[in-house]
């Protein structure tokens, strides 16, 4: 089985410890040579900048293709596509757009009148101007704010329509949450090439496990025992290694062509799990950051 097409999320950082674990983060990763790697955007646009310094300073050093997420979040349509053209002056030619999270305690999102009132709008926008490949988000378990999978599927479909060229799903834990995801969208018409199921590698179950419930993720039971027992043993990272490596090669013998890592800025697991589907690192002369 060839080595599958990868590609790395990362978030920017908001320290100096924190920028020091990204740029690690990305030394290691990067001969990978990934087919992108995507940068976040804090809720209710709170890391704007943060993630354009990112986005630059991880293409300029490291040669990476990278895709900036842009949200509708708290700005205008004019400050959004101005956003966007900064990025494209920039030598950035992909962008993952999405509606994006509400700031904290702001409840439900609302549009601004003269922003962006989904992504739909957004997609389009940025479609016309010529300038990005554009990916999109896609859920393969019921959006917290959806009606049912069918509506899941639906908004999806809109987003291809309206200019996207690729989706990266939210993360889950079994490949047959993806497997029936994938074969919903075919049935309603979606070419299934264009989506890349999200991974996330466990680097600590108390936290992953969190982070699930705030997104609808099914938690399995059996993942959960696992790591309470491998937590008594001393096995968390060998656990982790082999739950994660075991769901990618899964999903790619049932001809899955690209994987899509959500790092959490952390690159040990994400880079053996890499190594043990055979994706090998790749000598290049690179800028060190």
């Amino acid at each position: 089985m060839p080595a599958p097409r990868i590609s790395f999320e990362f978030f920017p950082p908001k320290t100096l410890e924190a920028s020091f674990r990204l740029w690690e983060t990305v030394r290691m990763l990067a001969p990978l040579r990934p087919d992108f790697v995507s940068v976040t955007y804090g809720a209710g646009g709170t890391t704007r900048q943060l993630t354009h310094e990112a986005v630059t300073t991880i293409g300029r050093e490291f040669g990476l293709n990278v895709a900036a997420h842009l949200t509708c979040v708290d700005a205008s349509r004019d400050e959004t596509l101005a956003i966007a053209d900064s990025y494209a002056a920039a030598g950035v030619t992909e962008l993952v757009a999405l509606r994006g999270d509400p700031p904290k305690g702001q409840g439900g999102f609302a549009a601004r009148p003269d922003g962006f009132a989904s992504s739909l709008e957004l997609i389009a926008a940025l479609k016309e101007t010529g300038n990005f490949k554009i990916r999109v988000g896609a859920y393969p378990e019921r959006h917290p704010e959806a009606r049912d999978e069918a509506a899941d599927i639906l908004w999806l479909k809109q987003k291809f329509e309206a200019g996207a060229d690729s989706a990266i799903t939210q993360f889950f834990f079994e490949a047959e949450t993806f497997l029936r995801f994938r074969d919903r969208a075919e049935k309603a018409g979606i070419d299934a090439a264009r989506i890349i199921p999200g991974i996330i590698p466990i680097e600590g179950w108390t936290g992953i496990r969190r982070f699930a419930q705030a997104t609808g993720a099914t938690i399995p039971g059996w993942l959960d025992e696992a790591f309470v027992k491998a937590g008594r043993d001393g096995l968390e990272q060998l656990l982790a290694t082999a739950v994660c490596t075991e769901l990618c090669d899964t999903l790619l013998g049932e001809g899955v062509p690209a994987l899509h890592f959500y790092t959490l800025n952390k690159a040990h697991l994400t880079r053996d799990v890499c190594f043990a589907l055979g994706v090998k690192p790749q000598v290049a002369l690179q800028n060190v950051a």
